[in-house]
This record gives C-alpha cells, sequence and structure tokens, in this order.
C-alpha cells in the first residue's frame, strides 16, 4: 500500500480529516496554499486544512468530520488534522468503497475499503456505483411510496432487509424488491 506525505497527499485521495478548532500555535503561515485558497500546515504525523470546501476537492474526497450534528457548511472556514496513515487512493474506475448505515440517525455515509474498521463484509463498489446505491438507500429510508405493493405491518423490518441487501449483496434495488414481493406472495 502507497505511503503517503506531504508530496502527494492531495493526489486521487480518500481521508477522513477530524475537525479541530484551531492550529497549534507552531504555526504562523502556512506550508502551502491552494489556488482555491485552503491552506496546508505539515507535521511529522499528518497535514492539518483550513479550508471553506470540504467533501471533493479537485480529484480527491476529504471529508470533515466533526461532533456536531449540523450539516457542514461550505461558506464557513474549517480546520481538520488527517495522520499520513488516513490517506487512502480514490479514482473513478476501482471498486474503493462501501457503505455504512445508521438507522438509529438514519445516516448513509461510504468508507474506503482500506479503513480500518472494514470487516470485509459489505460490497465494495466504484464511486459512481456508491452513489447510486446510497441514493437508492435514502429513498428507502426516506420515503413510504416504495413500499406500496408489500405487506408493511412491519415496514421498518421490510426497510431494514432491503438497505441490508444492498450494501452486503450485489442484487439491484430492483431485483431485491421482485423477490420480496415473490416472497411475500409465496412464490
Amino acid at each position: 500500500m502507497e505511503q503517503y506525505h506531504k508530496n502527494n497527499f492531495h493526489s486521487h485521495t480518500f481521508c477522513e480529516f477530524v475537525a479541530v478548532e484551531s492550529l497549534p500555535k507552531i504555526f504562523s503561515t502556512p506550508n502551502y496554499k491552494s489556488k482555491s485558497g485552503s491552506s496546508y500546515f505539515f507535521t511529522e504525523e499528518g497535514v492539518y486544512r483550513s479550508s471553506n470546501h470540504w467533501g471533493r476537492a479537485a480529484n480527491c474526497r476529504w471529508r470533515l468530520i466533526t461532533t456536531s450534528k449540523a450539516k457542514i457548511n461550505n461558506a464557513q472556514q474549517r480546520i481538520g488534522f488527517a495522520k499520513w496513515t488516513d490517506f487512502y487512493p480514490n479514482n473513478e474506475t476501482e471498486a474503493l468503497f462501501y457503505i455504512e448505515v445508521n438507522f438509529e440517525t438514519a445516516a448513509v455515509t461510504f468508507q474506503h475499503k482500506n479503513h480500518v474498521n472494514y470487516d470485509g463484509k459489505a460490497i465494495v463498489r466504484t464511486a459512481a456505483e456508491t452513489a447510486k446505491v446510497i441514493r437508492q438507500i435514502k429513498e428507502v429510508l426516506e420515503t413510504d411510496a416504495w413500499a406500496k405493493y408489500y405487506d408493511t405491518t412491519n415496514i421498518d423490518t421490510l426497510r431494514r432487509d432491503i438497505i441490508h441487501q444492498l450494501c452486503f449483496s450485489s442484487l439491484s434495488l430492483s431485483e431485491i424488491k421482485r423477490n420480496l414481493l415473490a416472497h411475500s406472495h409465496g412464490k
């Protein structure tokens, strides 16, 4: 696996930066300032990034993890820190991402297959495939229209079953629905 450092972390990587309130006092000026206005401060252990845009950054996917439940406002300057070991390869053609769902908060996100939490069970997809399945999961989580042909006495169980299959099988949403419908009608 590639080792990331100050000379290569900014090219085709995925990373989760952890939000911090302020930069350490040792920094007075950035080590690097991008054309888009982001400032970078390097340490032996990792990098601090001060920026008003998170998510897609050029050819990278950089997420800012905060303790706040509020959505990241990209008009606001935020500081995040990531260790060099927190960077993973990113591209549009390889299956690199899996999906995580928190049913309590109805949150859906993606994570890199090289992340320490990946147990090898969830299906790994390309970025485009992952985005498509996330949209489908959100539809199943946030609406009930998809359930009109099913016995919905326990819609939450049905919802969890569909989402579980989307995350842990290569079946399409239409295949999953068709199988569930056939099963519910005893076919």
